[in-house]
């Protein structure tokens, strides 16, 4: 399927490279110059954006003047007229009335919208402010911390987008079976509110009325938190079930030291309520067992055991040549991105059992596909182009290494 996609920062363009990498012809609409997305942060050395061809592998790239009558006429006849496969488009843009569902239905009764919102009345918002008013800073961080910590994953964006591009294909679906058009939203602050009462967070508030508090890197409701070794290395230890705690308790041999505190305090630590009430107890215990081993002794005894367990590690080391770590994964391919070089880039996170996995494509130059896509989908000729881009109406890029 073919799907147009107007957007800027990271749900909408996550959705449709979602759908790229899953096989879909997916056409990025843009200004010329670009959208307020093109030059975000990080940058690579060459000021091109790491953030946008992250976020835009696989897709191809159209650049039109959009606040044109002319312009609006071209994306509106790209989704309009495109075959039975086409009439799907993905936006978060707002305030363009050619762009909206009512507008573009008239033209292709199949029509399948799907406009991504900050709220779900039309009102703006980024992840930032759907973190903060949804509540999570406010229980994130150290023991004992006054001020809310914003997370840098941005969750909602994330699933906002996977949220977007499942609609798009059940609608897809759905239309073939009826022919029906579909119009489709979803909004940034129902995803994470959404999410806030399916994690428990919302009844937990309301119904126990329990105010939830900051636990820093400890695991709410079960045994779970950081430890540091002898050299300086930090482990996150999770004990979900009782086999984990068990095998924890052997590895670290405090079989003994755990009974008699159990006989002490009454409790039964195979159960994870308890594990959980008596947490900073316990890690009393086995962080000395930690602090007397070198983080290699430590990962090759939790190795031998069924527990739950990571080093901590940073981008720098996840990407080092020298270590094998992600490049051993195979959604990971190397791209070579025009204005970045050569550099490993994930392809879809989804295995459909074949013996190879779909190599990640790199993101287009902005307008790298203007002409292709105006000669080859719109049948125009090249003095069509020749004359739309002289008055300034598209734009065209070339690909500079």
């Amino acid at each position: 399927m073919r799907v147009v996609e107007v957007s800027t920062f990271v749900a909408a363009p996550l959705g449709g490279m979602t759908l790229a990498q899953l096989g879909a012809d997916v056409i990025r609409v843009d200004p010329i110059g670009g959208a307020p997305d093109h030059t975000r942060w990080p940058l690579a050395p060459s000021g091109t954006s790491l953030y946008w061809a992250g976020l835009n592998k696989g897709k191809r790239s159209l650049c039109v003047d959009l606040r044109s009558q002319q312009g609006q006429e071209i994306v509106t006849r790209l989704i309009t007229d495109s075959g039975s496969d086409g009439g799907i488009v993905l936006t978060n843009a707002v305030g363009r009335s050619w762009l909206s569902y009512d507008a573009l239905v008239k033209h292709r009764a199949d029509l399948i919208h799907l406009q991504i919102n900050g709220h779900h009345d039309g009102t703006p918002a980024v992840d930032y402010t759907v973190n903060a008013a949804v509540g999570f800073p406010l229980v994130t961080g150290p023991q004992g911390h006054a001020d809310p910590v914003n997370h840098v994953l941005p969750a909602w964006d994330i699933a906002c987008g996977l949220y977007a591009a499942l609609a798009i294909v059940s609608a897809e679906r759905h239309r073939r079976l009826t022919g029906q058009s579909q119009r489709l939203s979803v909004a940034l602050y129902d995803v994470a509110l959404a999410m806030a009462g399916n994690l428990g967070f919302l009844a937990e508030a309301e119904v126990g009325k329990a105010a939830r508090p900051r636990l820093g890197n400890y695991l709410y409701g079960g045994f779970g938190r950081d430890f540091t070794t002898r050299d300086g290395g930090r482990v996150m230890v999770v004990a979900l079930t009782g086999r984990h705690w068990r095998d924890l308790v052997a590895v670290t041999d405090l079989g003994e030291a755990v009974s008699a505190l159990e006989g002490a305090l009454g409790v039964d630590f195979s159960r994870e309520n308890d594990r959980f009430a008596y947490r900073e107890v316990l890690a009393g215990l086995l962080q000395r067992w930690f602090g007397d081993r070198t983080l290699a002794v430590v990962q090759r005894q939790l190795t031998a055991t069924s527990l739950l367990w990571s080093t901590y590690r940073t981008f720098s080391e996840l990407v080092d040549e020298h270590v094998a770590g992600i490049r051993t994964n195979p959604m990971m391919g190397v791209i070579d991105q025009p204005g970045v070089g050569q550099h490993l880039a994930p392809g879809s996170p989804l295995s459909t059992g074949g013996p190879e996995r779909p190599r990640p494509v790199r993101a287009p130059v902005l307008g790298e596909h203007t002409n292709e896509i105006l000669r080859d989908e719109l049948g125009l000729s090249e003095s069509d182009i020749d004359a739309l881009r002289a008055r300034g109406t598209v734009a065209s890029g070339k690909v500079r290494r």
